[in-house]
This record gives structure tokens, C-alpha cells and sequence, in this order.
């Protein structure tokens, strides 16, 4: 079997790759096979870095069984009849990829989208995930920092890697008894955790952080049973609350009237209760200054995130009287951070993160016959046809959604 890197088509350009040079190396020796890599200028690594490890380098991408990519193919960059493997972003049947999957289709191409690779209990086994909780929450202590004038960190995505990035923590200067308030207890959160403890910032339980002062920086980690209740007055059951999302209603405004901070890891479903509202962020009571939303659910659960920002341009200011974007620095705003690709900004290190999953999850089944069925759970398009776990897009593909 012969595996290709393809380069990255997309544009703005994505400088991540599926496999580093050396796990390319990993993946011939360990399964015995071949990888290509198609040349690029714009990869986090060198051509010459793969040449330096005896990954061959090559134009033609024909020859190739599995094609790895990570955004989306240009349309008219598709080999009729390959296997991809990508980030799709059709599942959710986003109009702008609609034309996308009509061409694979039409090519007959196998699409694998790695969004929807999941083990034997659901769980999706690559992801960048860590990544955007790590840089996000970064990049909210650096938007703290440029809006307070206290301190000033350089962006993550000058910085070579991550060590060099968790070098520019030693900057921080916060205020005595600072309090960061995080949600989410997935791969994200548990990113954004890790820089926080690189930031040496004491992790306190929620309670602690509701009903305690504190003379350093503290931050508290919030399951979904802190800030939702049920309307009821009941008891909180998580069954009911993802069965049921409409019967309960956020308990969040507590943790923002002590808070500075707030940084946004958690997943939500649509049906779910808005973690705070506009109305809430207009209260007298609400403290929250800062918000560093990783999650990024446009017009959604987090009041203050009216649309994402860019790497290059990460901030903006939340009016919460005229519920308007303004200029970051206006005063009485909420600073937000809604970068929508955060993994991008340490594009070597979160490559090695997704490759390793690649290659502990999803590799080995390209080689043994799939027997846990990831490939196919994942597999969306095959010879024509939308598999059936994802007929569902049929409508969507005829142009009727």
C-alpha cells in the first residue's frame, strides 16, 4: 500500500500536516508500506525535512491507495476513484461545501472525514481538540494582558513551537486574586488546562471559586452540572439534561459575578440553554471582563461571540449596552477571543498530537481488514454513493436543504 501526504489546497493555507517526517518513518516500518509526500512551500514542515528522512518526495499523487490530507481538497485538485482521507465539512450540510461533496461523489471518490472517526463507544479518535484549548487559552491571557497594558505576550503563531510559546507565560503579570472560570471537561478543555497550569495558575474547585478570595491568580474547571440546573427546582441528572436540554436553564450567572476571565471549551448542543445571555451581560452584577471562546458557537450560548476572529486579528470588544462588536480597547466592553482555528497557530506541535492519533487508531485498520469498523464509520461517500449512516445527506447533496 502506498499512502500520500497531499498538500494543503485550501486557502487561507493550513500549514499542519497529518504525519511529521518522522512518523512518516514510523508508518513504513511499522506497517510495511510507503509514503509519499506531495511537495509544498507552505507546510510547519520542510520538504527537506521529509528528503532528510528518506520520505520520498513526489508530484504525482496517482500512484497513491490512501490520500491524507486536513482541510478541505479544492474541487479541482480530486483523483477520481482515490481514498481521502479529510476534514470535510459536510456532516453538518454547510452550503459552501455542498458543490464539494456532489464532485466526490461524482468522481467516485471514498471520503473518509476524520470528524467522523469513532471507536466502538462513539468516541472520535483524531482530533485537534487539545490544541485549540491549549492555544486558547493562551491567547485569552494574552488578550488580558494587551487590554490591561500589564503584560504583553507575542502571538502563538510566531512562536516556533510550544516551548517557545509556554516561555512567554513568565510574562504574565495578573491581578491579585485574578479568577479564571473554564467549561468543558473534554480533549479542549483539558488543553486549555495545561497551558493554565504552564501559566503556574492554581486550579481551585468551583465552589472554592465561588465563595473564596484568593491572593494569587486561581481558576476553577466547570462540569455541565455547575452551570445548568433544571427549571424545575429538581435535582440535576445528566441523563435528562442530554435527553432533555429544554427542561433545564443556565446556572452560570454566579461564576460570572466573581470571575474575570472566562474561557469557553465546553460542547453545546443547539437545543441546550445559553450559558449567558445578553441580558445577563448587561447586569450590574456581571464581573466578567474577559472572554476567550474556544468553542466559538456564533450568535450562540456565549453572548459576547457575534462572529469568530482571525490569527491575525484575535480580539475585538463585546458592547453589552448596544449588543455590538466595538474596537477592543473601548472601555466597559467584554474583550472577547473567538479564533475559529486555533490549532493552526502551533501547527508542529498539534501536527505531531493528530498524527500519533492517526497513527495509534485509525492506520492499522487500512491494514486489517477493519474489523471495529472505525474506516467505516467514518467512510461518508463509496463508489458513487453516500454510505447509509450518512444517506441522511441526500437532500443536501440534491440541493433541496
Amino acid at each position: 500500500m502506498i499512502l500520500g501526504i497531499i498538500k494543503e489546497g485550501k486557502y487561507p493555507p493550513d500549514k499542519r500536516v497529518p504525519l511529521t517526517p518522522q512518523q512518516c518513518v514510523e508508518v513504513q516500518e511499522k506497517f510495511k508500506c510507503k509514503v509519499l509526500v506531495e511537495p509544498s512551500n507552505i507546510r510547519a514542515y520542510s520538504d527537506k525535512e521529509y528528503s532528510d528522512k528518506g520520505i520520498e518526495l513526489s508530484e504525482n499523487m496517482e500512484s497513491c491507495d490512501v490520500l491524507l490530507g486536513v482541510k478541505e481538497v479544492p474541487i479541482n485538485d480530486l483523483i477520481s476513484g482515490k481514498k481521502y482521507f479529510f476534514f470535510s465539512h459536510t456532516y453538518k450540510e454547510q452550503p459552501y461545501n455542498r458543490t464539494l461533496l456532489q464532485v466526490i461523489l461524482q468522481k467516485k471518490i471514498q471520503l473518509i472525514d476524520y470528524e467522523m472517526l469513532t471507536n466502538t463507544r462513539g468516541a472520535r479518535v483524531v482530533a485537534f481538540g487539545r490544541y485549540a484549548g491549549i492555544v486558547g487559552a493562551y491567547n485569552g491571557l494574552r488578550g488580558w494582558g494587551e487590554r490591561s497594558g500589564s503584560f504583553n505576550l507575542k502571538a502563538a503563531h510566531l512562536c516556533h513551537d510550544r516551548k517557545e510559546m509556554n516561555a512567554e507565560l513568565n510574562k504574565l503579570d495578573l491581578p491579585q486574586g485574578f479568577k479564571i472560570v473554564l467549561t468543558g471537561k473534554g480533549r479542549v478543555a483539558g488543553g486549555a488546562i495545561e497551558t493554565l497550569n504552564a501559566a503556574g495558575i492554581k486550579q481551585v474547585s468551583p465552589e472554592e471559586l465561588l465563595h473564596q478570595t484568593f491572593e494569587e491568580p486561581v481558576f476553577a474547571d466547570l462540569a455541565v452540572t455547575d452551570y445548568n440546573k433544571k427549571k424545575s427546582g429538581e435535582s440535576f441528572s445528566k441523563n435528562d439534561f442530554y435527553s432533555h436540554p429544554e427542561l433545564f436553564e443556565s446556572n452560570f450567572m454566579r461564576f460570572a459575578e466573581v470571575s474575570d476571565l472566562y474561557i469557553a471549551c465546553h460542547y453545546w448542543d443547539n437545543q441546550a440553554p445559553f450559558i449567558f445571555s445578553r441580558e445577563d451581560a448587561k447586569s450590574e452584577n456581571f464581573k466578567l471582563r474577559y472572554v476567550a471562546d474556544v468553542s466559538c458557537d456564533i450568535d450562540g450560548p456565549v453572548a459576547s461571540t457575534l462572529r469568530p476572529s482571525t490569527i491575525a486579528d484575535p480580539f475585538y470588544g463585546y458592547d453589552p449596552v448596544n449588543e455590538k462588536v466595538v474596537d477592543h480597547s473601548q472601555p466597559n466592553s467584554i474583550g472577547v477571543m473567538a479564533v475559529d482555528n486555533l490549532p493552526c497557530e502551533l501547527p508542529r506541535d498539534a501536527s505531531v498530537d493528530f498524527g500519533n492519533d492517526l497513527i495509534k487508531s485509525v492506520i492499522p485498520h487500512l491494514f486489517n481488514e477493519d474489523p471495529d469498523e472505525v474506516i467505516w464509520r467514518g467512510t461518508e461517500t463509496k463508489n458513487g454513493k453516500l454510505t447509509p449512516h450518512f444517506d441522511y445527506l441526500q437532500d443536501y447533496v440534491n440541493g433541496n436543504s
